[in-house]
């Protein structure tokens, strides 16, 4: 029996440690962690929820819990976050021809259209949503008042940007 214990050890280890990465994998954490926030899932247009802050009022999430922010020199249609500032700030994305899908209590318009390397973007009253790449769980906000971005509020109204936050 004791030949046995030691195997059975490792192999549970093992198993375990295989949950771990494949959890840590489908919420887009952990080191080597591939899946791209801004891309919308494989089963279908996402679905745009809504979450509640004290100090923000009621704001976008996208189809993982997290926080969707606008870009306040963004205007309709029209994204002005290229180059370096699609690493920090993902945009949310669909494959073409699909059409994202409003979550309860989500009122606003939702709606996409085509950024200049081909990405099919989603706009809430017209205006990009992102991700803040530091927001890694359902209820973060540290993107709000970062380099123009805002939480994207479900009034559609934006939230004035803190102060004291650095630019990109």
């Amino acid at each position: 029996m004791t030949a046995t214990h030691p195997r059975f050890s490792r192999v549970a280890a093992i198993a375990a440690i295989g949950v771990l990465v494949a959890a840590c994998g489908a919420y887009g954490g952990g080191a080597g962690a591939t899946q791209n926030p801004g891309a919308s899932t494989a089963g279908g247009p996402p679905t745009i929820g809504m979450a509640t802050s004290a100090t923000l009022g009621t704001y976008l999430t996208g189809p993982n819990g997290l926080t969707l922010y606008i870009k306040t020199t963004d205007t309709a249609n029209t994204s002005t976050c290229t180059g370096g500032c699609l690493s920090a700030w993902p945009p949310l994305t669909v494959a073409a021809g699909q059409t994202p899908i409003a979550g309860t209590g989500v009122t606003g318009s939702l709606g996409t259209f085509t950024r200049p390397e081909g990405a099919v973007q989603v706009t809430y009253n017209g205006l990009p949503l992102y991700y803040w790449a530091s927001d890694k769980k359902a209820g973060d906000t540290t993107g709000q008042g970062v380099g123009g971005f805002v939480v994207a509020a479900v009034s559609g109204a934006a939230p004035s940007p803190s102060a004291g936050k650095y630019s990109y």
